[in-house]
């Protein structure tokens, strides 16, 4: 195609002829997606959070995150649901995440609002419960150490006061002792007894931070999480709608076959006679098997690609077409003609049916219809005053053309002309002219 493939009107003009055909792809792609939702839909969500009491560091709650989604965590659940899964299982499930505030929010998803809901509370239970005895089993080991560090800071700090004491007394004797020294040493026992005072109160947070507290049960989900069936159907047929679309764009620009007549001429080397309308008349009595409805139902009588060119409003308009087309051609003949060969493509019903009228209205003209194949086109080199090539829009590709112009030049017949033949659709009679009228342009 042409560079006015990706115009709206090309667009629309698929839309309006396929719109039967894009209409099926969208309902495959629409189960497509409902297959789709079947894996990848996360069912239903929701979660819970749990608090840790006491400052926390950045990498501890992540630590605390990965906890509560270890398959210790995960096992023990799955024991208490009771549903025939293992922690394993649920580990695609379930995901836990640091939040805002020292808060471990616990992710559930489930096939169910129910399960998920009860799925959420009882990890965030098992996972409180085995925190706290990973805090109670090391608690024992390191009360003793705690203890001797508190007692030595506690220790310092009573020896620091002391030292003040000393030092105001010695002052208030009367000793004779340097102001600078005095205020520096002051200085230095401030200081250590403000570390001595921060550490006891880091040792006594430690001790009471172990505490975890669930801050409420999980909310039981009303709908479905994102992306839902719903979402995966709708997207499955937008997507399908959009690639059946382009994807007759696609075929139409990749299709070689030629659709214009100056295209045409220029791939024969000769001159256009005319361009003549075929209407295209179905056979009513010929059977019809399923494939073939089907076929018509989708993709209707005719490609979509070509151009609709008005069509001729009764056969006496067609008559002067094809008149107009014997007369340029009497003009090219040389004197004392003989039999003129009309070579047509073998599968080229339009053609032919172009030809046999021709043939009709010929008036004296005598012609020969000789139909080749178009990919091996063989002319026969009987003497003749040259050869009329009849040919149809969107029926051959360029090479095809220039193959049969090379075969009449092989066969020393000279090309008189071509005829470009174009398909169009027959006229109701409904909408056909009174009989005074007819033939009138």
């Amino acid at each position: 195609m042409n560079d006015d493939t990706a115009r709206l009107t090309i667009i629309w003009r698929v839309l309006r002829l396929r719109w039967r055909l894009l209409i099926v792809i969208a309902a495959l792609g629409a189960l497509v997606g409902a297959g789709a939702s079947m894996v990848f839909s996360p069912g239903y969500q929701t979660s819970t959070s749990v608090l840790l009491q006491g400052p926390r560091d950045p990498d501890e709650l992540i630590t605390e995150a990965q906890v509560a989604q270890s398959s210790v965590v995960l096992d023990r659940a799955a024991g208490a649901l009771k549903w025939g899964v293992s922690g394993a299982d649920l580990a695609d499930q379930v995901t836990a995440a640091v939040a805002d505030g020292n808060i471990i929010a616990v992710t559930a998803m489930a096939d169910t609002p129910e399960h998920a809901q009860q799925l959420a509370d009882r990890v965030a239970q098992e996972y409180v419960t085995f925190s706290t005895q990973l805090l109670a089993s090391t608690s024992d080991a390191s009360a003793q150490v705690s203890q001797e560090q508190q007692q030595t800071l506690r220790q310092q700090i009573i020896e620091t006061n002391q030292r003040i004491s000393e030092l105001h007394n010695s002052a208030g004797q009367g000793q004779t002792i340097d102001s600078v020294g005095v205020r520096t040493e002051l200085e230095q026992l401030r200081t250590a007894l403000a570390q001595a005072v921060a550490k006891l109160d880091e040792l006594d947070t430690a001790t009471g931070q172990a505490k975890l507290v669930v801050m409420g049960p999980a909310e039981r989900p009303v709908g479905p999480a994102a992306p839902s069936m719903t979402h995966f159907v709708a997207g499955g047929a937008a997507l399908f709608f959009l690639l059946g679309l382009f994807g007759h764009l696609l075929s139409a620009r990749t299709d070689q076959r030629l659709r214009d007549e100056a295209g045409i001429v220029a791939a024969l080397g000769t001159s256009v006679l005319g361009g003549v309308d075929v209407p295209e008349v179905p056979d009513v009595d010929a059977p019809k098997g399923l494939k073939q409805r089907v076929r018509e139902f989708l993709l209707g009588d005719r490609p979509w690609h070509l151009a609709e060119l008005p069509t001729a409003p009764d056969d006496a308009a067609l008559d002067i077409r094809y008149r107009r087309v014997l007369s340029r051609l009497r003009e090219h003949l040389p004197p004392g003609r003989g039999r003129v060969p009309v070579l047509i493509a073998g599968d080229d019903e339009a053609a032919a049916r172009a030809a046999a009228r021709l043939d009709e209205l010929a008036d004296g003209l005598r012609l020969t219809v000789w139909p080749v194949d178009a990919a091996r086109p063989a002319v026969p080199d009987d003497p003749a005053p040259g050869v009329l090539v009849v040919i149809t829009t969107s029926t051959r590709t360029g090479w095809e053309l220039v193959g049969i112009a090379e075969a009449c030049a092989d066969a020393g017949q000279e090309l008189l002309g071509a005829v470009v033949t174009h398909r169009t659709q027959p006229v109701p009679d409904e909408a056909r002219p009174e009989p005074a009228l007819a033939g009138a342009r």
